[in-house]
């Protein structure tokens, strides 16, 4: 377990180095992130490279006992190169280029820019090919960043036209999987297609969710361009990317293959204010939610069924949310604790300083821009003395996140409120608040090994799907789904049969009608012996082999059945029709995980976590609040004691089951 720090030696005089890097060291870090965004630096004319500087940094980093993270450098290309070759710029739907001057402009299906990208990306790999101090490489900068994954130039334009040739083989085929009789929108050929570009009226869902597929595929040719050169330059390095927090355009799953690792960027106080729906609390803008950034912790994880690395971690205040309020005293390290707690093997700080010059002078660093030490490198430094190496996270419960449906629901979400991470966030805030922990995974993966599984929207569905879960159930899984799973097929069309299409069979019901509720709506259901609020979508379940066990009881909706429960197999497969609100979720997810026989907690406060990892339990405190742990006489604090302070992190030897977070008036 290692903490390290993103530096950017091109930004200061060369005789301010050594004492920045001595000074990480001296913190206990022992991982240097460099070069993300330093080709002007690394090449200021065609071909007149200038390694100099880099190779005393990385020299530097090794000297002290430190390895470097070097990062290939094609999210900002150089003025010159953008004058040579304006092409290679990406284009917004109306036809506007991307100007320079930014970063993130270029086009994944460039030509011009691939042969660029592969130019300096074979130099600067082969540049480092035998150093001992690199560790391995980042490649880019968080991909599509800025709404950057589509672009809609002519490019893009022709690579579309042979993306969906290699799909479908003919028009008619084409013509037949996207429905276009529907408002006249037939192709001749596949020269006849384009992209998606400004139109009065909603695009044809299919024709959307096609291009955002194409565009995806098109970072993932992209990113394999660089992880191969970096291979082949040195098959020992590690390969990973910088992905970002609730980021939809981007399919993570689909690049998991090229890389060793997946890494993330996690700003917590950030999240809370632009990622979701609704104000955060004061808590929340100080700490995050501890729900929104364990979800991504546990998808990046779960991507490879691995440790990630955290690659950038917010060090203090930061420049692009709506507000930059000061975390809380020692969020820092609660921060990188509860990394650790959900997988992370790696936590880098982004930045060691603040930056001088440029867009980011407002984002805090673990020093000051005049070197001195901010609040983010005495937590730093604190987590570093903390931490220990430890085993991969073994989860029982496995949340089914697909990208896919994200996208066709984005297209058409039916109702305002409509929010797929939100819905998402809802089961897994409710699982985790039962101490479990859980691998937000793509649908396709083996789910051997996990004693429940909980689909929230799983909106596209075909008979490979239904066959898969079929499958996990009957083998003794326990299997929780969400509203508006299976209403679509892979094309982005209703099926043929009421939802949830292929599902049916495996739920034992179908969905007989759905609405969409506003907020201003009363919704209530029972469940069991209790009443309980909902939101936003309503589906209407009609039983065949499947039991009511909940139903609504308000409006035209009053007397439909709102859950149902079959047995099948040796396992069991729960539906659950709406949008559930907190309670709700809490009473579904710990009926799944009772049927599953997992080990569970009380539920834990709001702000509150506990994680399990290699035989330690780490308790994490997102809010202002100190909190007393009732622990067994024999556990062992490793890691503080059972008083948990404000925004502050315990690990004790003892398993989640075994602890209580006792009431703030205990």
């Amino acid at each position: 377990m290692s903490i390290g720090v993103c530096y950017f030696p091109e930004h200061w005089p060369s005789e301010r180095w050594e004492r920045d890097v001595a000074q990480m060291a001296d913190a206990g870090l022992e991982y240097v992130r460099m070069a993300e965004f330093s080709w002007g630096r690394l090449e200021p004319e065609r071909g007149a490279f200038d390694f100099a500087w880099l190779d005393e940094a990385v020299d530097l980093v090794g000297d002290h006992g430190m390895e470097a993270v070097l990062c290939t450098p094609t999210a900002t290309p150089p003025k010159w190169l953008v004058d040579e070759h304006p092409d290679i710029r990406q284009e917004d739907p109306d036809g506007t280029p991307r100007e320079w001057g930014s970063r993130r402009f270029t086009c994944f299906n460039s030509p011009t820019y691939r042969e660029e990208t592969e130019r300096i990306v074979r130099r600067v790999t082969e540049r480092y090919a035998d150093h001992p101090h690199v560790a391995g490489w980042q490649t880019d900068n968080e991909y599509g960043c800025h709404e950057t994954v589509r672009c809609y130039c002519e490019d893009c334009a022709a690579a579309f036209r042979e993306w969906l040739e290699a799909k479908y083989g003919d028009v008619a085929s084409l013509n037949e999987a996207w429905g276009t009789t529907f408002w006249s929108q037939q192709y001749d050929s596949f020269a006849a297609v384009d992209p998606p570009g400004p139109t009065p009226a909603e695009h044809h869902p299919s024709r959307l969710l096609d291009y955002y597929r194409f565009s995806n595929d098109s970072v993932v040719e992209y990113n394999r361009l660089h992880a191969d050169l970096i291979r082949a330059a040195n098959d020992d390095w590690s390969v990973t990317h910088n992905f970002m927090g609730d980021f939809a355009s981007l399919d993570a799953y689909s690049l998991s293959d090229d890389l060793d690792f997946l890494g993330w960027d996690s700003y917590p106080t950030g999240f809370v204010q632009d990622r979701r729906p609704g104000e955060a609390s004061q808590d929340e803008l100080r700490a995050g939610d501890p729900d929104e950034v364990g979800m991504n912790h546990d998808l990046y994880r779960g991507a490879k069924r691995a440790p990630f690395w955290v690659l950038e971690q917010q060090p203090g205040d930061v420049n692009w949310p709506p507000q930059a309020p000061q975390p809380g005293e020692g969020a820092m390290r609660l921060w990188a604790h509860h990394a650790v707690a959900h997988g992370a093997d790696a936590v880098l700080y982004f930045r060691w300083r603040r930056c001088r010059q440029g867009q980011e002078q407002y984002h805090a660093g673990l020093r000051k821009q005049d070197g001195s030490p901010d609040r983010g490198y005495r937590d730093a430094g604190r987590a570093a003395e903390e931490l220990f190496d430890l085993a991969p996270v073994e989860a029982p419960v496995a949340l089914l996140h697909d990208y896919e449906s994200l996208w066709a629901t984005e297209v058409q979400p039916h109702s305002p409120d409509w929010h797929y991470w939100s819905h998402l966030r809802t089961y897994y805030a409710a699982l985790r608040a039962r101490g479990v922990q859980v691998d937000v995974v793509d649908p396709d993966t083996d789910l051997d090994g996990y004693a429940a599984a909980v689909a929230p929207t799983l909106y596209l569905a075909d008979d490979e799907l239904a066959t898969h879960l079929e499958s996990y159930v009957d083998d003794g899984g326990h299997l929780l789904l969400g509203a508006r799973t299976g209403e679509k097929d892979p094309h982005n069309k209703l099926h043929g049969s009421l939802a949830p299409g292929p599902l049916a069979d495996l739920a034992g019901l179908r969905v007989a009608q759905h609405e969409t509720v506003p907020e201003s709506t009363p919704t209530e259901l029972r469940y069991g012996d209790e009443r309980y609020g909902y939101r936003t979508w309503a589906g209407w379940l009609d039983t065949d082999d499947a039991a009511p066990v909940g139903e609504y009881t308000t409006a035209v909706a009053d007397g439909h059945t709102a859950v149902a429960r079959a047995d099948r197999g040796d396992g069991s497969v729960t539906t659950c029709g709406c949008w559930p609100g907190g309670d709700l979720a809490d009473a579904l997810a710990t009926d799944l995980l009772d049927a599953a026989g997992v080990a569970t907690t009380n539920r834990l406060p709001e702000g509150v976590r506990v994680a399990r990892r290699d035989g330690y339990t780490w308790v994490t405190n997102f809010t202002d609040e100190p909190r007393t742990v009732d622990a067994p006489d024999a556990a062992e604090w490793v890691v503080g004691d059972a008083s948990v302070d404000g925004y502050d992190a315990a690990v004790v030897d003892a398993p989640p089951e075994a602890l209580t977070v006792l009431p703030v008036d205990a």
